[in-house]
């Protein structure tokens, strides 16, 4: 038995039998609190990420018709296979069947077998891949302040070129840090906090792409995308397959639904509450996606930025875009933290199994903390692994700056088999949908329709990658 579960058979053996029901869950750990509201701001925290500042550069590549389709789809494609996903936190009975911790948890005890090893490694790939994006994606937004601050101060004379590894290295310090926190529940206020944040920023390039299109008096754009003489016809193929991949990662919070879910009190049954937050947080950035890409498009047209904050530049009011640039870096700073947290539960899961006597491992030391009631539990392997990760991602961010190619890459390949496979899989497992029925069909139809556009969406990034390799020195980087 582990430190966890023997302190809940403790606490349980101390309390008297009817209030135990009162403190602990069907399955022995603390009472859950999630409600609609949180897990729909971690929902949000998870979806709305710096992902909403490219999709101007993707309804670009598209057009006002396709651009806008495009997105519609996803974002319904991945609210059906969302509320698919919700069945599965339960095995068998929705109400008091086996809980399912993890989404690899939930994998394990419907699907089985090899599927089980697939789903967990993509899953964490992926998880990884975000966390080295969102590092450079902040070092981006701490160079555009410093940037814009010192372009104003030349005034515009100095171009301000600069590294942008050190600011790499302070985004990794302070993620460091929090990476410490030690459960999913205990970080409820981050996710808050940085759900206002990504509204901020995302409010700010709506704003302003809403003014530039009012003082300009023009839309601009038309009605199928960049046009050829902007670029060539096969530029144009490759950017619109890669701005397919785009939006799809814009999409990417299925990965880490059933953790979510696991935080959701019940009753009512955790999956007609997460059902309504899935809803609730897809309607919302859905329409926050379409204002966005829409209005950058609208002001910029053909040149459409990658980054729509970075499109305006140094222009006044500079002080507004570093406010947008701070709250992309609180954002981030949270996110990180949301998309981490399944790794790091992982990991130090294998290695108490793994390793049960070792006080190294296992030992907790009791640190009291100057205004709160509770001390903080100090963990040597926690602290040491935990730190490691962090390290590891703030140096492959250094070396591959481009890196947002290549999450592009595992945006395509994550959006198959985790926003749609498994969750169909485990659907049609769970339901008994018995096989060459109408809803098999439909449910195996819309499996392989998603397979394919991860597919060539994947092959417009790895194109992005290979050109982006060209002209590459690693660490040698500037802006």
């Amino acid at each position: 038995m582990g430190d966890n579960q023997r302190q809940v058979f403790d606490v349980s053996m101390a309390i008297p039998s009817h209030n135990v029901s009162e403190c602990v869950d069907d399955d022995g750990r603390l009472k859950r609190t999630g409600t609609i509201c949180t897990a729909s701001a971690h929902i949000i925290t998870a979806v709305i990420g710096s992902g909403v500042l490219s999709l101007a550069w993707a309804i670009a590549q598209l057009g006002w018709i396709a651009g806008p389709a495009v997105m519609l789809l996803f974002s319904i494609v991945t609210y059906y296979t969302s509320s698919l996903l919700t069945d599965c936190y339960r095995t068998g009975d929705p109400v008091s069947g086996k809980r399912n911790y993890t989404y690899t948890d939930a994998v394990r005890s419907i699907l089985g077998g090899y599927k089980v090893k697939a789903c967990g490694l993509i899953q964490y790939l992926n998880l990884f891949g975000i966390s080295i994006g969102y590092t450079i994606a902040a070092s981006i937004s701490m160079m555009a302040i410093k940037r814009s601050n010192c372009f104003h101060e030349s005034g515009g004379k100095n171009p301000c070129h600069m590294s942008s590894n050190p600011y790499m290295i302070m985004f990794g310090v302070s993620e460091i840090l929090l990476s410490q926190i030690p459960d999913f529940d205990q970080i409820w206020w981050l996710s808050i906090v940085a759900a206002v944040m990504s509204f901020t920023y995302s409010g700010i390039g709506l704003g302003l792409g809403i003014a530039k299109v009012a003082a300009t008096g023009t839309f601009k754009g038309s009605l199928t995308g960049i046009s050829i003489g902007t670029v060539t016809q096969a530029q144009k193929i490759w950017r619109s397959l890669q701005a397919i991949g785009d939006i799809a990662f814009a999409y990417s919070f299925s990965v880490i639904l059933i953790e979510i879910q696991d935080t959701v009190k019940s009753p009512p049954e955790e999956a007609k509450t997460m059902k309504k937050a899935t809803k609730l947080s897809i309607a919302v950035t859905t329409v926050f996606y379409m204002l966005c890409g829409s209005m950058g498009y609208a002001s910029f047209g053909d040149f459409a930025p990658g980054n729509l904050l970075t499109g305006f530049g140094f222009f006044n009011p500079f002080w507004l875009l570093d406010i947008a640039n701070a709250a992309i870096i609180i954002h981030l700073v949270g996110a990180y933290q949301v998309f981490c947290q399944p790794i790091f539960a992982f990991i130090e899961k294998w290695a108490t199994q793994r390793w049960p006597e070792s006080y190294f491992i296992t030992k907790e030391f009791k640190i009291p903390v100057p205004g709160y009631r509770h001390p903080y539990k100090l963990n040597m392997f926690r602290l040491v692994w935990r730190t490691g990760f962090v390290m590891l991602t703030t140096v492959i961010s250094m070396l591959l700056p481009f890196f947002n190619d290549v999450v592009g890459i595992l945006g395509a390949l994550g959006f198959w088999p985790l926003t749609v496979y498994f969750p169909v899989e485990m659907y049609i497992q769970q339901k008994k949908i018995s096989k060459w029925s109408s809803r098999w069909i439909c449910l195996k139809m819309l499996s392989m329709a998603c397979l394919m556009i991860s597919i060539v969406a994947g092959a417009g990034s790895i194109v992005g990658v290979i050109l982006d390799l060209k002209v590459y020195k690693p660490f040698k980087t500037t802006y």
